[in-house]
């Protein structure tokens, strides 16, 4: 448990987003050997599958998931609930997903999860019914800077670190939230996660998007619109048409497999044109960029960007990416540009980019628009 954490108990009410899995299991773990009031809670966002996909789906949404974290929450001797955010989940999550694939944007549902049904939907039920806190098992730490903000700062672990999803968290959801599994590597909490049940110790990480579990985010979508994708043409930059797509919710920007067209070298796509329903194809040198537009923007460890000024930062334009040195000016109420030091491939409509001090912290982040 982190000094911070400490700082902030003294029998404290915590609700512990439960998933069942290894990590939340062990938050609540931890915090219950620190002394806090804890209380389980599994989310019901997405269980009106069969039974059979509900198993496959393995993740934070299965009926599986409920199971599992009742059995773990039992050992431990805490009280456990569940709490159904259905109807949250499908607005700001399964709608959201499928109005950026239609609008020609690659959008990030663990994102809009986090802030807006994991945290804005349980933090409001959880301090409703008495609770001090939330927690969960997500690989980060919070702190709470000489400057009065609170910020998330990388785990001990970068391999899990999971700070990219959780940038557009709040100030008051990040002074009501503890994270005790990111003063952890995976290895330390599994031996820990030994303490409660072998059988949780030994269960896989959640893969990919839970709702999608074959993947299949076009079948996805024409399943919920009940609307067949509209096919439209591969072009060049220059408007050339040298093919025909199957609807634009198939494509993402960086994207060279399973685009069907065949020129004799590798091919991407460089951008999707949604309003004449284009996949603009290109070179491999097409799909790097040196700079950014991105939106709604979030600061967590610095205000915002001194006027007539700029920040310089490291910033991360997809989880996977190892992030590199920027520049970023405003350039408008809520609006951002990013310059990078060095070239970045596939900035991608839709998606976060995350930015990171020297030290670990976020700074901030915001959502990418387009490059230049």
């Amino acid at each position: 448990m982190t000094k911070e954490m400490g700082n902030r108990m003294g029998k404290k009410k915590v609700v512990v987003g439960m998933s069942g899995g290894v990590d939340s299991s062990v938050a609540a773990y931890l915090l219950k050997e620190a002394g806090y009031d804890v209380t389980g809670v599994t989310m019901q966002i997405w269980q009106d599958e069969d039974e059979e996909r509900q198993q496959e789906s393995g993740g934070c949404c299965g009926l599986s998931a409920v199971d599992d974290a009742r059995r773990v929450a039992a050992s431990i001797g805490i009280p456990y609930y569940v709490m159904n955010f259905k109807a949250e989940f499908k607005e700001k999550v399964i709608d959201y997903f499928v109005d950026e694939y239609l609008k020609g944007r690659t959008p990030n549902p663990c994102i809009a999860c986090n802030r807006y049904v994991k945290w804005e939907s349980l933090l409001n039920r959880s301090l409703s019914i008495g609770a001090d806190y939330i927690a969960t098992g997500h690989y980060a730490r919070i702190e709470h800077l000489p400057n009065g903000r609170y910020a998330l700062k990388k785990s001990k672990t970068d391999a899990k670190d999971q700070t990219y999803a959780l940038y557009n968290l709040t100030q008051e959801q990040l002074s009501r939230t503890l994270m005790p599994v990111g003063d952890y590597t995976k290895d330390e909490i599994r031996k820990i996660a030994e303490k409660i049940s072998a059988r949780i110790a030994k269960k896989p990480d959640s893969q990919e998007i839970c709702f999608v579990p074959d993947q299949d985010y076009a079948g996805f979508i024409e399943r919920e619109t009940n609307t067949k994708l509209r096919p439209g043409n591969f072009v060049f930059a220059d408007g050339e048409v040298i093919g025909q797509h199957r609807g634009i919710a198939h494509y993402t920007v960086g994207q060279r497999k399973g685009l069907g067209i065949a020129l004799g070298h590798p091919i991407f796509v460089t951008e999707i044109r949604p309003k004449t329903n284009e996949v603009v194809i290109g070179e491999a040198e097409d799909v790097w960029g040196n700079a950014l537009v991105a939106d709604q923007v979030n600061w967590q460890s610095v205000s915002g960007i001194p006027e007539g000024g700029c920040l310089n930062a490291t910033g991360k334009i997809r989880y996977s990416h190892r992030g590199e040195e920027c520049r970023i000016k405003s350039t408008g109420e809520n609006q951002i540009l990013v310059e990078f030091l060095h070239p970045v491939r596939a900035i991608t409509p839709g998606q976060a980019i995350v930015f990171y001090d020297d030290d670990g912290y976020v700074m901030g982040g915001a959502t990418i628009l387009h490059k230049i």
